[in-house]
């Protein structure tokens, strides 16, 4: 009995680490992991990062107020993330989460999985050259986004170059401290225009 539990927990933890290993795994990453995109350093891969949420956060209305968080590199991949710092409220998650999700898939991104959990919705995609793409709903309604690159060419990375529209402090982790009448629900859901 000893032998085949200590089996299970050794193939458990066999599982765990190939996981973890996998690197680039969920959120994009080539195929085997090894081959680099043609003609991409880390570089354009931060940049190409920053215009895929960019993009998705313009197309949330009204605007929320977003921060640059950090920005991480691997052994081939570079990964970006931001903190929202427009507390969302459990009734207008769904509604930012929805319009995120059209638009990936509007723009060929392949969804990869979506968490519906009352506490911690998350959705994952990936686009098509590669680089994945999430977005997760955190605690008391503060969303993070997240992009990372397939394996491209080493080289180095510089900050975004576009200035952030929300306020945090210098050295510090962003909190939520911005709040927005819509997506807090302090005023009623505007009911849609009537057709002509």
């Amino acid at each position: 009995m000893r032998r085949i539990a200590r089996t299970v927990r050794l193939n458990s933890a066999v599982v765990v680490v190939g996981a973890l290993l996998a690197g680039c795994g969920l959120l994009g990453g080539s195929e085997s992991g090894n081959e680099a995109v043609a003609g991409m350093d880390m570089q354009a891969a931060a940049e190409r990062a920053d215009r895929m949420f960019y993009a998705t956060v313009g197309q949330i209305k009204p605007e929320i107020e977003w921060v640059h968080y950090r920005t991480t590199t691997g052994r081939c991949d570079v990964t970006r993330y931001w903190t929202v710092m427009t507390v969302v409220s459990e009734q207008r998650r769904g509604n930012l989460l929805g319009v995120v999700e059209r638009f990936w898939k509007a723009n060929g991104y392949r969804i990869k999985m979506v968490n519906p959990s009352k506490e911690m919705p998350e959705i994952i995609a990936t686009s098509q050259d590669g680089f994945g793409i999430s977005v997760l709903i955190g605690y008391k309604g503060q969303a993070f986004f997240e992009v990372t690159s397939p394996c491209v060419e080493n080289s180095k990375v510089a900050g975004p170059k576009r200035v952030a529209n929300g306020r945090a402090y210098e050295g510090e982790i962003p909190t939520p401290n911005v709040r927005s009448a819509f997506w807090s629900a302090e005023t009623p859901v505007p009911d849609p225009a009537p057709s002509p």
